[in-house]
């Protein structure tokens, strides 16, 4: 993006230069909380600065209660310089857009502040809405593909699950999450009436990406404490051995394993387990 470029967009400026001129354009500010704010050399700051002011970009004044110290604001010209800097700017992102997608670029974006800022913050617990169900079928048929090898009639049942919970779902004691962040879709877990004292824990998925996170102790806990609201007595899941941070967590939750046997399903040699927990 010619960001480390010493002419960047064209300007004759570097991406410091423009650090620096965001801060002045924002709001009046002294050389020492720059240097602070943004780390930057004394040396190398004060020797930009006298740049700044040959140029007639920026003009120094005393502060009202420290007349010792020198606040900094940009001048006229340098107003005029930074706005057409910002034009610049929006333009270069722009050309770069054409032909892209903006929407699954900001989604993708999102999806990164999210893992680097290692937070659930904001997640939504939802009810299953309109398009769900397809997304569920495809993330379970890919990324069970990509991580176990599944083949393709894994698929086609995890549709059958999602139209028969769609078709036939009691609301008064069966209930789909789906967690989202600022619209994006993270995971889901499903509460479904196996006997009239016994629930079913299904559909448990997070996405790679947000995995990590607490989102998965988060969504069982809020599938738990539904279980018990509605008077089951027991939960019960199915799940494979290779799954070990899903099998680590339900256990940490009081989930016992009452069976392990090996099985050829979805064209793969897999170890099949049943967990339960008295609620």
């Amino acid at each position: 993006m010619g960001l480390l470029s010493d002419d960047f967009l064209e300007s004759g400026t570097n991406l410091t230069d423009l650090r620096l001129f965001y801060e002045l354009a924002t709001g009046e500010t002294s050389a020492r909380q720059l240097a602070t704010l943004l780390e930057i050399d004394e040396g190398y700051l004060s020797r930009t600065l006298k740049r700044f002011e040959n140029q007639g970009w920026i003009n120094r004044k005393p502060a009202k209660n420290d007349a010792r110290q020198r606040i900094l604001q940009l001048s006229d010209k340098g107003r005029d310089v930074w706005k057409e800097l910002v034009k610049k700017s929006r333009a270069d992102v722009q050309s770069r857009l054409n032909g892209t997608h903006p929407d699954r670029l900001a989604k993708t974006l999102q999806a990164v502040r999210t893992v680097l800022n290692h937070s659930t913050e904001q997640v939504e617990l939802r009810s299953l809405g309109i398009g769900d169900a397809g997304w569920l079928i495809q993330q379970h048929a890919e990324l069970y593909a990509e991580a176990e090898g599944f083949d393709a009639s894994f698929e086609p049942l995890v549709a059958e699950i999602l139209a028969d919970f769609i078709r036939n779902h009691d609301p008064d004691c069966e209930r789909a999450w789906i967690a989202t962040q600022n619209g994006e879709r993270l995971g889901s877990i499903f509460c479904v009436r196996q006997e009239e004292t016994i629930a079913k824990l299904r559909l448990f998925l997070i996405v790679p990406w947000a995995r990590g996170l607490g989102l998965g102790k988060k969504l069982l806990n809020e599938c738990l404490t539904y279980a018990r609201a509605k008077g089951y007595r027991r939960m019960q899941l199915w799940t494979h051995e290779s799954h070990h941070a899903a099998c680590a967590l339900y256990a940490s939750h009081g989930f016992e394993l009452l069976e392990s046997k090996p099985v050829h399903s979805f064209g793969c040699d897999l170890v099949e387990q049943t967990w339960a927990i008295t609620l």
